[in-house]
């Protein structure tokens, strides 16, 4: 079993007197940061443990999610490209959850930084008001910056705290 030794990110406490933008892009970051910190000093087999069978979901998974996710509605929603999924597939929409053998942190790691900048990128010297490019593939609304910012922090909120449970499961670690 051997460690990755992606350390990960600094992460910072939003500031409590900055303004809408920033406010939303600190509490993005942070929760950004949070997940790579539930991971770091895992092995990959540690990461692609289950929560709670018969969940799929694990470390790994959460983290090749959420580059899906981050592709989903940056690239797509907001971007207006016709980027493919990176792990879902018609015939297995929730791909990215299950993390198997061959499936490793640094890979994904990789992949989520890639989409994670692509996304800043998409971003920067946009309107909170600024529609995105292209409906959402399910609903077929189309959403402004400032909901998928929101929205990004709420999925990061949510999945974060599963991180939190599965993290403590692998090794007991708790907090922050």
């Amino acid at each position: 079993m051997t460690t990755h030794h992606t350390e990960a990110p600094e992460r910072v406490w939003p500031a409590t007197t900055t303004g809408e933008r920033q406010a939303l892009e600190q509490w993005l970051e942070f929760h950004r940061a949070t997940l790579a910190m539930k991971c770091a000093g895992l092995t990959d087999e540690q990461l692609r443990t289950v929560s709670v069978p018969p969940s799929d979901l694990s470390l790994l998974g959460l983290v090749r999610h959420m580059a899906e996710v981050e592709r989903g509605w940056f690239r797509k929603v907001l971007g207006g490209e016709a980027a493919p999924w990176l792990y879902a597939d018609e015939e297995d929409a929730d791909r990215d959850i299950r993390a198997a053998g061959g499936d490793t942190y640094e890979a994904a790691y990789a992949v989520w930084q890639a989409e994670i900048a692509e996304a800043r990128a998409l971003a920067a010297g946009r309107d909170l008001d600024d529609l995105g490019a292209a409906a959402h593939h399910r609903s077929g609304e189309l959403y402004n910056l400032r909901w998928i910012y929101l929205h990004m922090i709420e999925e990061y909120a949510r999945h974060n705290g599963h991180a939190d449970l599965i993290r403590e499961r692998i090794d007991g670690a708790t907090g922050a």
